[in-house]
């Protein structure tokens, strides 16, 4: 099937709910992938995060190609080995306690606003609140959704779950004013991904812990794009002064497949009981191998240390292009601004004609997620690229 019939049969028989770039991949290895004519591009947006080992790593393909010839799916209604001990590889990673398996970073972030209103309910507040951020984006499906203050005003698809209040996220005083005795929740990305690449300023994290410690609310960290090593440690709170109640995962977790997952601290961990929750294909032994896989090979001090070095290279890199006035992020996870008059849509067609991989999050702004596997060639060679168009 060649590349026109390819579309052709995409607009017949696709929901038109994306537009995307007039390339077709099909095929994909560390930092590259080729397209149906054959030839080459350097991925710097790794499926959003996904692939931040790079395309095919041998050793998740290993997994899932063992883990396939010996049980894809047995359901949630037996025990199954590998989602066990993802669960177990997530809570001792991270926050010691247990983890609810999903098969996405908006259905964790679901799971985390079913758990942290039951919480509240059991402290005697009738009708929760969640405090989350302008800016904030925590997924598409109805809770998540209505969390997403941006999303949110769309009328095409009122009535959003009510009890979620949207403060500045550069205003610590007014995160704190806006907690009290209804607050269930301050619900928040340690760095804003889809509105830019924006990193949380640490003086609202630390107001957002204690306004929690004060209340009794719970502080839920979404680190779907900020975790699983992308700013150069696991967790990205783990650069932090602060440490959250919950975590939320998903994106880089199953080296590509589809899995994200909840993590509670052990206080949290019995919150959701038998009934309350609940997902056909989470945790599966299928997903679960390529995400045990993935945390054995992210969960390496050398390659977190990479990641930060390689970070640098790419900021430094980007700061010394005339074009460009901003740059910000923590390890591999970058956002750029342009200056006055650029069009970053139209620079992220130019690039890939160029054969260099990232995304546009917003009009005069670029995101740049490379594989933490990249190498310095590659960042220097995407750094010429960009230069050139740029240029």
């Amino acid at each position: 099937m060649d590349h026109e019939q390819l579309q052709a049969l995409e607009r017949e028989w696709l929901m038109p709910t994306y537009r995307r770039a007039p390339v077709a991949f099909v095929r994909g290895e560390g930092a590259s992938l080729w397209d149906s004519e054959g030839r080459r591009y350097l991925d710097f947006l790794a499926g959003i995060s996904v692939c931040s080992l790079g395309h095919c790593h041998p050793a998740v393909v290993e997994a899932v190609r063992e883990q396939a010839g010996t049980l894809i799916h047995v359901s949630n209604l037996f025990q199954s080995a590998p989602g066990v001990e993802l669960a177990r590889r997530l809570g001792r990673s991270s926050l010691g306690g247990r983890a609810f398996l999903c098969n996405s970073g908006a259905e964790a972030n679901e799971c985390a606003i079913k758990l942290v209103r039951k919480h509240a309910h059991a402290r005697g507040i009738e009708q929760p609140e969640i405090i989350v951020l302008e800016g904030a984006f925590h997924g598409r499906t109805m809770g998540a959704l209505s969390a997403t203050p941006g999303l949110a005003r769309n009328p095409a698809f009122a009535p959003y779950l009510a009890g979620f209040v949207a403060v500045s996220r550069d205003d610590p005083e007014a995160l704190r004013a806006a907690v009290d005795e209804r607050t269930a929740a301050v619900m928040l990305e340690p760095i804003q991904g889809e509105a830019g690449v924006h990193v949380v300023a640490d003086e609202l994290i630390a107001a957002a812990r204690e306004a929690c410690d004060r209340s009794g609310a719970v502080l839920v960290f979404d680190e779907i794009q900020t975790g699983m090593g992308r700013t150069g440690s696991i967790w990205a709170y783990e650069q932090l002064s602060v440490r959250p109640d919950l975590i939320t995962t998903a994106k880089a977790l199953g080296g590509g497949l589809p899995v994200g997952a909840c993590v509670a601290a052990p206080e949290l961990g019995d919150v959701l009981e038998p009934g309350d929750h609940g997902s056909t294909f989470a945790g599966g032994p299928l997903v679960a191998s390529a995400a045990l896989a993935s945390l054995d090979l992210i969960d390496d001090p050398e390659l977190l240390r990479r990641v930060r070095e390689l970070g640098a290279r790419l900021c430094d890199g980007l700061r010394a292009i005339e074009a460009v006035r901003e740059v910000r992020g923590r390890g591999l996870m970058v956002g750029v601004d342009l200056v006055a008059g650029a069009d970053a849509p139209e620079l992220v067609l130019r690039l890939l004609e160029q054969g260099l991989v990232v995304n546009a999050p917003g009009p005069q702004t670029l995101r740049l997620l490379p594989p933490l596997i990249v190498s310095e060639a590659e960042i220097d060679a995407a750094l010429e690229i960009i230069a050139g168009v740029l240029g």
